[in-house]
């Protein structure tokens, strides 16, 4: 007995698309209306303008600024100009030598506050750990401090009630509370309530009692024991100056017989916790080991941040500009151009290649366009995100993507349908296997857009964005919108009977059997008990004997 499949309700697939879309532009609308939203995607630098500020490092002792200097500083002012929500940001650094500079392009009009992260030194400080709790829990579950005067920097006292409510209110869930400058450090004698820079955490930390100008190096490394054996576990390795040796000895000495998580010493870069590792030991000679589940890449990351911390480097102001697009509203309607002859040459194809079905293909390629277009918008508003040239280029590419799981699914069907199925079993048939093949084949598409998202920088990383994208709003309109709109083609008369015009005609299909139903299949020339059908001209050719023959035996008998 064949097991039963799930009953397919094509029209109420398009209802609930028609739904989501419906969704898609309310709320864009209603952001337009009450928000700050736009009915039109924001665009980028290379295709907007926007500000330029080209910033000289400089540090406090007049040391040279090397290479890796300018590469940790475009390192730190990405992360804040990320953090705050702009997107498409292009820095770069430009010159060589002692005259080498840093290079902001910001798109559109930045606000101050952006400005101001873009400007500011980054500070580095060894802050000890009072309390740890998840990045957005409200209930800190610790009395206020009544003891008075703290002891050191690991005391409880420092837990007063403006730090409590203040460290319960703080949500690290919140990106924009992870917008990391050199003003959110605090005050280096009081406490600081801050996250996480990756938001999985938030600290009270007592005040500053290492920092960064302190550190003399740090490095990446696998880890050496005592006996001289290398292990596969990656450390970052840490020395400090004479200052820093007195300070950290004292500070370990008082952590390492301190609970948990008061036995912590956070690293804090910006204002936001980088690290926090446990004292398993007193460090008595400024050369100290951080491990973890640290990785190849997370190691050198914290030792290239530690680094940074212990080059007290601050931005001198060179010029601040406000700058024309580099390709501008010329090369945007030219990219769009290019689309739409890709779009028009999809739509030629598939009406000569499908005729009437190459309708379906039209269709869902305006539908995709459409939930594409509004996505894009909806991020403008909701996450800064801008378009870029070659965002617009990932979106032409798309348009291939796209067509193409069209193609494998009719194709599919049309091999049901050469087969000898009826068109309701070939659609049902035909999708069975075409949606496998999509699913392959968008997953590719996907895993590499992703890939190419996380190793790029720039431009790229926009192509990859929109690339991804659209692969996955591809399999929305082809599970959503094209499958059950040929499901519902499939009882028509004018595709279910096979017309000329319909793409769908077994016999210009070359079909080589046909289903006269009840599980039977026949040749195509054959008739539904098997026996092989005429031609026309064989039909009329016996028609014309037979008429023949009946004349003659008439005449016979007559006579």
């Amino acid at each position: 007995m064949a097991t039963p499949t799930r009953r397919e309700r094509p029209a109420r697939t398009l209802i609930t698309l028609g739904v989501i879309i419906v969704a898609l532009f309310g709320t864009l609308f209603a952001g337009v209306k009450w928000s700050d939203a736009t009915l039109t995607p924001k665009l980028a630098l290379d295709l907007e303008g926007g500000t330029q500020l080209i910033l000289r490092p400089i540090t406090e002792d007049g040391a040279e600024v090397t290479d890796q200097d300018i590469q940790q500083a475009i390192d730190i002012i990405r992360q804040r100009v990320d953090a705050s929500g702009v997107s498409e940001a292009e820095i770069t650094s430009q010159g060589s030598g002692q005259n080498r500079n840093i290079v902001v392009g910001l798109p559109g009009t930045p606000s101050q506050e952006t400005l101001d992260l873009v400007r500011q030194s980054a500070m580095m400080y060894f802050r000890p750990v009072i309390k740890v709790a998840g990045p957005s829990v409200t209930d800190p579950e610790t009395a206020a401090s009544d003891l008075g005067t703290p002891a050191d920097a690991s005391d409880l006292a420092w837990l007063t009630q403006d730090v409590l409510d203040e460290f319960a209110a703080l949500d690290c869930t919140d990106p924009a509370n992870l917008t990391g400058s050199g003003s959110n450090s605090g005050d280096p004698e009081a406490p600081l309530v801050t996250c996480a820079a990756d938001g999985t955490a938030k600290y009270v930390l007592g005040p500053v009692e290492v920092s960064g100008t302190e550190i003399s190096s740090a490095s990446s490394g696998l880890r050496v024991s005592s006996t001289g054996q290398i292990s596969n576990e990656w450390v970052v390795n840490l020395e400090l100056n004479a200052e820093g040796t007195t300070a950290f000895r004292e500070t370990s000495t008082r952590l390492l017989d301190l609970e948990s998580p008061r036995n912590q010493f956070a690293i804090v870069l910006d204002g936001l916790v980088i690290s926090a590792p446990r004292i398993n030991s007193v460090i008595p000679n400024g050369k100290a080991e951080i491990s973890g589940s640290f990785t190849r890449e997370s190691a050198a990351t914290l030792a290239r941040q530690l680094n940074f911390g212990a080059l007290p480097l601050s931005f001198e102001v060179q010029s601040q500009q406000t700058i024309s697009a580099t390709l501008g509203s010329e090369q945007l309607q030219k990219g769009l151009l290019a689309g739409l002859i890709g779009l028009v040459l999809v739509a030629v194809y598939s009406i000569f290649q499908y005729r009437a079905l190459g309708f379906v293909t039209i269709a869902s390629l305006l539908v995709a366009g459409t939930i594409t277009y509004g996505v894009i918008a909806l991020l403008s508003w909701t996450q800064g995100y801008r378009l870029s040239l070659p965002g617009v280029a990932g979106l032409i590419v798309a348009i291939g993507i796209t067509a193409d799981s069209f193609i494998v699914y009719f194709e599919r069907v049309r091999d049901e349908l050469r087969d000898g199925r009826t068109l309701p079993a070939a659609v049902a048939q035909g999708w069975s296997r075409a949606r496998r093949t999509i699913l392959a084949s968008d997953t590719v598409n996907f895993l590499a857009a992703v890939v190419l998202y996380f190793l790029a920088v720039g431009g790229v990383r926009g192509f990859a964005f929109t690339l991804g994208l659209t692969t996955i709003i591809d399999l929305v309109v082809v599970f959503m919108f094209t499958h059950p709109v040929m499901a519902l083609l499939a009882k028509t008369r004018f595709f279910g009977e096979g017309h000329a015009f319909s793409g769908l005609d077994p016999e210009q299909l070359g079909a080589r059997s046909r289903y006269v139903g009840r599980g039977r299949v026949v040749g195509a020339d054959e008739n539904a008990e098997g026996e092989r059908r005429m031609t026309i001209a064989e039909r009329r050719a016996a028609e014309k004997a037979a008429a023949t023959t009946g004349t003659s035996g008439a005449e016979g008998k007559d006579a």
